[in-house]
C-alpha cells in the first residue's frame, strides 16, 4: 500500500511567505504609528523662544499684561532660563507692578546671581517701593557686574533723584551725580527707553521741564504705547501750563491702561488749575471708582467736590481719607495721618472748610488748630483761618451756602507746583 504523493506548488509556497512578512512588518511598524481610538491627538510644544518673541512684540504693542502672561508661559516651558524673569520683571515695573517686579527679580538672582539686568531691576523696583537704601546696595551690585549698561546707570540716575527728593541722601545725588549718570545712560544706550526716561526724570527733578518734555517725547518715539511714558510728558506740559496738550497725554495714558486711576487724578488736578471744577470732579470721581480703596484718591474727590459747592459729600469723601473707614462697596480705607505733605494738608485744610460749611465746627475747629500749629506755608494757614472764620459766624446764624469761593481757598497754586 503507497500514498499517493503530491507535489509541493512553490508558487504558493512563495506568496504565502511573502504574506506572512507582510503582516509581520505592518504589525512591528505601521501599528505602533497609528493613535489609539477615542485617545485626543497631542499638539505640538511651543519653545520657550516663540512665547518671548511674542511677549516683546505684545510690550511693543503697549499690552503689558499680555506681555507678562506670555513670559509667563516661556519661563513654563524653560523655569531655568534667568534672563526671562529679568525681562519679565522689566514689563513688570512699566505695568506698575512692583511687587510682582522684585519677585520676577529674585527668582532671576536665584538662579543666577552674576544676572546685572536682575539685581538692577530688583533695584528699581526697590525705588518704586521707597525702599531706597535697599534699591541703591541693589543698583551698585549691578554696576559692579556691568558697568558699561545703560539701562543700570538710567535706573541708578532715577534712584539718585529719588534718594535727594526723600532727604535720605545729599542734594549733590540730585543736581550732579544723577545728572552725569543719566547723561552717561543716554551715551551708552542713546536708542532704550529707560536711559531718554531717565534722563528726562533728573531733568524734570531739576524743573528743566522744556529739556524734560523732548526726552520724554525722544522715549515715545521709541515706543508710543507705553502709559508710563504719556504720564510723565503730560506732567511736564502741566508744569509749563501746556493745559491742552497736558489733558491729551493723560487721556492716551488712560487709554493705554484704563484700569489705572492716576491719569484720571492727574486730568482732575490740571481742570482744578484752570478753575474748572466740574470737570476736575468729574475725573477725580472716575479715579476713585479705578481704585476705591485709595485713600488719596477720596481726598482728591473731595477737594473737588468743596469747589464745585458740594460741601456735604466733599465732607464725606474727604473724612473717608482722613478718618478712614468703608466705602458703600464695602472697601476698607486706610486713614491718612497728618504730616507736613502739601497734598495732605490740602486734604486737611479742604475738609476744615466743608465742616465748617455744614456747621460741623466741632470737628472743623481741632483740624483747623492742627493746620496753624504745624504748617507754615502761606496758603494752607489762609484756609485754615476761613475755617475758623466760618465757625464763628456759625455762632450768630447759620450761614446761607454760596458757591463763590474766597481767593486764599483756591488750589491753584498747589495744582500748579504739583499735580
Amino acid at each position: 500500500m503507497t500514498r499517493k504523493r503530491y507535489r509541493v506548488n512553490k508558487f504558493t509556497v512563495a506568496l504565502l511567505l511573502i504574506l506572512i512578512a507582510a503582516m509581520t512588518y505592518v504589525n512591528r511598524v505601521i501599528v505602533p504609528t497609528i493613535p489609539p481610538p477615542f485617545v485626543p491627538t497631542p499638539t505640538a510644544t511651543r519653545s520657550p523662544e516663540s512665547f518671548i518673541v511674542d511677549a516683546e512684540t505684545a510690550f511693543n504693542e503697549g499690552k503689558l499684561s499680555k506681555s507678562v502672561e506670555l513670559y509667563q508661559q516661556a519661563i513654563r516651558a524653560n523655569p531655568q532660563n534667568d534672563a526671562v524673569y529679568a525681562a519679565m520683571g522689566r514689563v513688570q515695573i512699566f505695568a506698575a507692578l512692583y511687587d510682582d517686579a522684585l519677585e520676577s527679580a529674585d527668582k532671576a538672582i536665584l538662579l543666577n546671581p552674576n544676572n546685572p539686568r536682575a539685581h538692577a531691576i530688583r533695584a528699581w523696583a526697590m525705588d518704586f517701593k521707597g525702599d531706597l537704601l535697599a534699591a541703591e546696595a541693589a543698583i551698585k551690585r549691578a554696576l559692579e557686574l556691568d558697568a558699561n549698561s545703560g539701562f543700570i546707570h538710567a535706573i541708578y540716575a532715577e534712584i539718585l533723584v529719588d534718594s535727594a527728593l526723600s532727604g535720605t541722601g545729599p542734594l549733590e545725588n540730585l543736581t550732579v551725580k544723577a545728572a552725569e549718570t543719566s547723561r552717561l545712560a543716554l551715551s551708552l544706550e542713546p536708542n532704550a527707553i529707560e536711559t531718554h526716561r531717565a534722563r528726562g526724570y533728573v531733568l524734570e527733578a531739576t524743573a528743566n521741564y522744556p529739556e524734560a518734555i523732548a526726552e520724554y517725547q525722544a522715549a515715545i518715539a521709541i515706543n508710543p504705547n507705553i502709559a508710563d511714558l504719556h504720564i510723565a510728558l503730560g506732567r511736564n506740559y502741566h508744569f509749563t501750563q501746556v493745559y491742552d496738550l497736558a489733558v491729551d497725554e493723560f487721556n492716551r495714558a488712560n487709554t493705554l491702561n484704563p484700569s489705572d486711576p492716576t491719569p484720571d487724578r492727574l486730568i482732575s488736578r490740571t481742570y482744578a488749575t484752570i478753575g474748572e471744577f466740574a470737570k476736575a470732579a468729574q475725573y477725580a470721581e472716575s479715579a476713585v471708582k479705578d481704585a476705591p480703596a485709595d485713600p488719596s484718591l477720596h481726598g482728591n474727590y473731595g477737594v473737588m467736590l468743596y469747589y464745585t459747592a458740594n460741601w456735604q459729600e466733599s465732607a464725606a469723601q474727604l473724612g473717608l481719607a482722613i478718618n478712614g473707614g468703608r466705602t458703600e462697596g464695602g472697601d476698607t480705607i486706610e486713614a491718612i495721618s497728618f504730616s507736613t505733605n502739601s497734598r495732605v494738608v490740602e486734604y486737611y485744610f479742604t475738609y476744615a472748610l466743608a465742616l465748617a460749611r455744614v456747621n460741623r465746627c466741632g470737628e472743623a475747629i481741632p483740624i483747623a488748630n492742627t493746620i496753624l500749629g504745624r504748617v507754615s506755608d502761606e496758603l494752607s494757614i489762609s484756609n485754615a483761618q476761613k475755617a475758623l472764620a466760618i465757625c464763628e459766624a456759625n455762632l450768630a446764624a447759620t450761614p446761607t451756602p454760596t458757591p463763590k469761593i474766597a481767593t486764599t481757598e483756591t488750589p491753584t497754586a498747589t495744582a500748579t507746583a504739583t499735580p
